[in-house]
């Protein structure tokens, strides 16, 4: 899939952030993906995106749109071309967004599921829940804080966002390939945030994690950064 490099600005992004039995990752994860791996554990999450002035790159930014975004994502590498890859894998993306729903698979990367967002922020406090079209919840609160969880499989806020850094190529399944997106951020900067609910109907389905097979780990919190989205070449299923 080819769409023109995309340029916008992410409003808000919070990655909530959790660790998954290797081998139960690996079960989701198709080829050529396999997890990768931070202390024997995959890392897994969701991605929860507001985007604004969104269009084409080179037009004006009044005519872009903009919208509330869910992404559950695994970290991933591959081999390619005799050398180590690394991205993220994306099985579901979910939008409040018609228009993303309609596109998404044929103008934008992967399917998207329509969802209602709850949205609630002031700066310090967050919280951002959607319900989407398959039934399918995500609800967190989060605050901003100094201190990133001590708890975390990551022994530092630098560690944790130099690894989140990596993960700027995502594919995303549709059909027979596996759809290509480089996101470019014109700076990176991360803030830990604390997270005092995190309901997950997908993380919570244990026909897909067993009970015990995931764990949340940490959140981080990004904000008003100028991006672009570019296509990648497609992966084919294999």
């Amino acid at each position: 899939m080819k769409i023109p490099t995309i340029s916008g600005i992410i409003d808000r992004r919070m990655l909530v952030n959790f660790t998954v039995d290797a081998d139960i990752a690996s079960l989701i994860v198709p080829s050529p993906f396999k997890p990768k791996l931070v202390e024997g554990k995959a890392i897994a999450g969701i991605c929860l995106i507001r985007l604004k002035q969104v269009r084409p790159k080179g037009l004006p930014a009044f005519v872009g749109i903009g919208s509330e975004n869910g992404a559950h994502r695994i970290a991933v590498e591959w081999m390619e071309d005799g050398e180590l890859k690394e991205g993220v894998y994306i099985p579901r993306r979910d939008t409040s967004s018609l228009f993303n729903t309609i596109a998404g698979g044929r103008v934008f990367p992967g399917k998207h599921y329509h969802a209602k967002f709850d949205v609630q922020e002031n700066g310090i406090d967050y919280h951002v829940a959607f319900n989407s079209s398959d039934g399918t919840i995500i609800s967190v609160d989060a605050r901003v804080t100094d201190s990133f969880d001590p708890t975390s499989i990551f022994k530092d806020l630098e560690t944790a966002s130099d690894f989140f850094k990596a993960g700027s190529l995502s594919y995303s399944p549709n059909n027979n390939k596996y759809d290509g997106l480089l996101l470019n951020t014109y700076k990176w900067e991360v803030k830990p945030l604390e997270v005092s609910k995190v309901i997950s109907s997908y993380f919570e389905n244990e026909q897909i994690f067993p009970k015990g097979s995931v764990h949340f780990d940490n959140a981080l919190l990004m904000t008003n950064i100028a991006h672009e989205w570019s296509s990648v070449a497609d992966k084919s299923c294999y």
